[in-house]
């Protein structure tokens, strides 16, 4: 077993979802009044739990039951729009792979609900490569508050230090930052430019080996 282990967000690294949630957003924030800007999307909404966004959106606390209510709106429509569309990002179906030839330990942490999730893995068939996932429930405080990747490292049996977490979203990766752990930025969402707080940028996962990215990423000093 490696001693490093990696870290996945799911939407914008697994899937480029993104796009979808965005009209799904759009198409609930507009039933209820609000017309956001993508500046006020990327501030307010994106890498947050949904606990997080529905509170800002509607500047005002709501009861569990009616967050959940919100939150399974939204969730629904992304899921009826991405349904036909969902795929894993290029590459990854064969980056799993050679982390399994690696014995290289996974898992996922994410901001979605376990709907989501569930969603998702059944529609690529990427479940068999993801034994620990850990969704909006296992956590009190979303990105960029570190608790997601500190929790996933926690799982996998590894210090933050000697994890590789994968993020889209500027929250995201001041979380992992903020974890501890080496970051790869997945430009999905965000430009290169935008993602330079990384250490490390991809386009998605063609060519890309995790033991090459290891020795990059935890390379000794001379």
């Amino acid at each position: 077993m490696s001693t490093i282990a990696f870290i996945f967000d799911m939407d914008g690294v697994i899937i480029d979802s993104n796009p979808f949630h965005k009209v799904a957003l759009h198409q609930f924030c507009e039933k209820y009044g609000y017309h956001l800007t993508e500046e006020q999307l990327r501030n307010k909404i994106y890498g947050r739990t949904n606990k997080q966004w529905i509170t800002n959106l509607f500047e005002r606390e709501l009861s569990p039951e009616v967050l959940h209510l919100f939150a399974e709106e939204k969730e629904g429509l992304f899921r009826d729009l991405y349904q036909h569309d969902i795929k894993a990002l290029a590459g990854l179906d064969q980056f799993l792979e050679k982390m399994n030839g690696q014995k290289l330990a996974r898992a996922i942490g994410t901001s979605a609900p376990r709907s989501n999730v569930d969603f998702v893995m059944a529609k690529t068939n990427l479940s068999q490569y993801f034994p620990t996932i850990l969704d909006d429930s296992f956590v009190e405080h979303g990105k960029p508050n570190p608790e997601i990747y500190i929790k996933c490292a926690a799982a996998l049996g590894y210090p933050p230090s000697r994890c590789i977490v994968f993020e889209d979203s500027i929250s995201g990766v001041t979380a992992g930052r903020a974890a501890g752990a080496k970051v790869v930025g997945v430009a999905t969402t965000h430009t290169h430019k935008e993602l330079a707080e990384t250490d490390y940028i991809i386009d998605d996962f063609t060519d890309l080996d995790p033991a090459q990215l290891i020795s990059i990423l935890f390379k000794k000093p001379d």
